[in-house]
Order: C-alpha cells, then sequence, then structure tokens
C-alpha cells in the first residue's frame, strides 16, 4: 500500500559544539522518506525545491531505493527552503539561526494524478493548512498522521486545530505538547490532544525515547542508547522516527496498539542512525543489516 509524505526539502546549515556543517540537505519530508525507505516502499514524495537546490542533494534522494520522485517540483525561478541552527553542548537545546521559506510562500505542490490511490498520508511539518488542503485530496485515505512545531501553535492554532478534527493520528514533541495543552505531563497533554480530535497522539521525548498514547492502552519506548561520541547531529532525528514508524506500520498493514508499539522501536532505531552525521548521510549510507542488526541489539537492551 503506497505511504505518501509530504512537508520541507531543504539545504541546512548546522552547527554543534564541536563542528559546522553547510548547506546540506535536510527537511522533514526528506528525513522522512530516507527512514521510512527501509521499512516500505514505494514512498511518494510531495515536495517542491527551488531552482538553488544543490545538484548532490538531488543524487542523494534518486539513490534512496522505493522513493518515488513524481511528486517533487523543481521551480527554477524560486528559492529552496533553508535552515540554520546552532545546537548547545547539551544538544536537546538549540536555537534558529535563521529560516528562508523560499518556495514554503508560494503555491504548494500539486499531488500527480498516479498518487491517487495513496492510502496512508503522513503530513510532516508544514503550515496547517497547507497540511489539511493535501488532506482533503485523499478522501479515501486509510490512515493519516501529521507532526507540527511551535510556529503553527503560535500563529495557527486555529488552523491547526481544524486539522486535528481531521487526522488519525499526531506525532509531536514534549515541549510542544505543553504548549498546545498547557500540560506538562505528556500523558496527560497527549490525552487532551486527542479530546481535540486525534485517535492516538506520540509524544517524542528526545533522548529519553518516546510515548504512545492510544484508546488501548499507553506505552513508552526508550531512545536508542548511543555513547555522545555517536551524536554529530541532532537534526532530523524526530522526523527520521516518524519515517521509521509510519513505514514499519504501513509494512504491516495493520493498525492495533502492539503494532504501532513494535513500529515505535523500529522509529527510534531508524532514528538513531540520523544522529550519526550530518544531513541525510547516516541513513543513506546505512545498510538494511546494520539496521536489523541494531533493532536486534536495542531488543536485548530493552526486552520489547
Amino acid at each position: 500500500m503506497p505511504l505518501l509524505v509530504t512537508g520541507t526539502i531543504g539545504i541546512d546549515t548546522v552547527h554543534t559544539p564541536s563542528a559546522k556543517a553547510e548547506k546540506v540537505s535536510g527537511g522533514s519530508c526528506a528525513y522522512f522518506a530516507a527512514a521510512s525507505a527501509f521499512h516500505h516502499q514505494p514512498v511518494r514524495i510531495v515536495g517542491a525545491v527551488g531552482g538553488d537546490w544543490p545538484d548532490n542533494h538531488a543524487t542523494l534522494l534518486e539513490s534512496i531505493d522505493g522513493l518515488c520522485l513524481e511528486g517533487l517540483e523543481r521551480r527554477s525561478e524560486s528559492k529552496t527552503f533553508a535552515w540554520g541552527g546552532r545546537y548547545f553542548d547539551n544538544m536537546n537545546q538549540r536555537e534558529t539561526l535563521f529560516t528562508e521559506l523560499g518556495v514554503l510562500e508560494e503555491a504548494p505542490p500539486e499531488v500527480p494524478d498516479s498518487y491517487s490511490d495513496s492510502r496512508i498520508i503522513f503530513l510532516a511539518n508544514s503550515h496547517p493548512s497547507v497540511q489539511l488542503d493535501l488532506l482533503h485530496k485523499f478522501p479515501n485515505r486509510q490512515l493519516a498522521v501529521a507532526d507540527t512545531m511551535d510556529l503553527w501553535i503560535n500563529i495557527a492554532r486555529d488552523e491547526l486545530l481544524a486539522l486535528f478534527k481531521e487526522i488519525d493520528g499526531l506525532i509531536i514533541n514534549d515541549s510542544e505538547a505543553e504548549q498546545l495543552t498547557e500540560i506538562k505531563n505528556p500523558i496527560s497533554a497527549a490525552r487532551e490532544i486527542i479530546n481535540m480530535g486525534p485517535s492516538f497522539v506520540i509524544v517524542k521525548k528526545g533522548e529519553h525515547g518516546a510515548v504512545l498514547v492510544h484508546k488501548d492502552g499507553v506505552a513508552v519506548v526508550p531512545a536508542f542508547p548511543l555513547e555522545l561520541e555517536g551524536v554529530i547531529d541532532p537534526t532530523g532525528a524526530g522526523d527520521s522516527f516518524a519515517g521509521g514508524f509510519m513505514g514499519f506500520l504501513a509494512s504491516s498493514g495493520k493498525l492495533d496498539f502492539k503494532t504501532m508499539q513494535e513500529s515505535m522501536a523500529w522509529g527510534t532505531v531508524t532514528a538513531s542512525f540520523t544522529l550519526g552525521s550530518f544531513g541525510l548521510d547516516g541513513l543513506c549510507s546505512t545498510s538494511r543489516a546494520e539496521l536489523d542488526s541494531r533493532m536486534n541489539e536495542f531488543k536485548l537492551i530493552t526486552k520489547i
């Protein structure tokens, strides 16, 4: 069953306490797609880039087996979405240095007719009205899950709440969940979000893993335990977690609570490879055998 994702494809500049990387591949859609392709194919991308999108970024996406790029628009007269950020010694903390919206200020990309049979939809981080507009193009969808961020909670809350009424699941980090609900406890915050519409909520907690709140129960999955030197760049880890989660869920053909628990484990293991380098390089240089080996290690550690 085809899995479709829409969101940003961007050019990132990242500062960490020990290094700097300029103009690396990034964007919520790109990280999600690269992670989910380990588990499910095809993964259909709906996105847009500008004429400044580097050729090596294109080559990187094209090299990933199972990605369908028919819905990727290249707008020669436009600028690609770009983001720059700095991480502190505690890599859970970062500051945004710049955001250049580029193509995000233009009309959203068109959905190819060949994508019309997509049944599993992931709305990676973008303006909620854009997410909702795309969602309406798939009235026969089986599952729709979204991500969001603090910016939209601040400036587009009404549109976000309208989106919540039409999605099945939401993936959000703990600070965003607290911002949205004014509830610090992630489980209680997730239950409040469920009252807004979604059937389930996953709250990401960075190095402390993630929590699934579902009508059939609550599940907690820890993050994969990496040594400090194994964490190079946290950018995109949350999107990679979502990609691993949704990819495995789509491949299973099941949407029950137990399968979602297993999908979360695959999400956290997949995301651990993103942390090991800048941009998409960590995911793109990982083999299926390496992913399976790390999953076996994770099962031994966690007894999952």
